[in-house]
């Protein structure tokens, strides 16, 4: 009975070890003796997965009522087309930076008169950032993007009036 308590006692040892050390399982080999042990360790609960939604889903939508004293020009839909306007648009995905630092002057603005070469914003992509640069020269009719903005391969991000 002895030798049964020194082989529990030696076996509790081992677990105490296997704890201690963060093991889940151990094989012991003693000549022709051999013992393995395999100990439950819980695991930690799966991480949350971020889930995205769309905005329409966490917004309840709003009855507006649209006075009929509006004009007709008020909703952006009937804004005046304007005709013959280069478009530039973005040559990659990446973040629009519309200044060359937080606290200066946009590159350009409505009504900026350009030149070809010249710097309209940069977008950054894989932590490079890449000056877009306008081709002919002309007059910026419309700007389509934000500062911190994500911008899309082939999104239109001004538009220029030739000159």
């Amino acid at each position: 009975m002895a030798q049964k308590d020194d082989d529990i006692q030696k076996i509790k040892e081992i677990i105490e070890i296997m704890e201690k050390n963060g093991l889940v399982e151990v094989e012991i080999k003693h000549g022709d003796d051999k013992i393995f042990l395999k100990r439950h360790v819980p695991q930690p609960p799966a991480p949350a997965v971020a889930m995205m939604h769309r905005p329409e889903s966490l917004v309840s939508p709003l009855n507006t009522v649209i006075p009929e004293s509006l004009p007709a020009t008020a909703t952006p839909s009937a804004a005046p087309k304007q005709e013959n306007l280069e478009e530039i648009k973005s040559p990659i995905v990446g973040t629009l930076y519309a200044k060359p630092s937080p606290d200066s002057e946009p590159y350009v603005e409505i009504g900026t008169h350009v030149e070809p070469q010249m710097v309209l914003c940069i977008i950054e992509a894989m932590k490079v950032m890449n000056e877009i640069k306008a081709e002919n020269s002309g007059t910026i009719a419309e700007v389509l993007v934000t500062n911190g903005q994500a911008v899309e391969y082939g999104q239109v991000i001004f538009r220029i009036k030739p000159d």
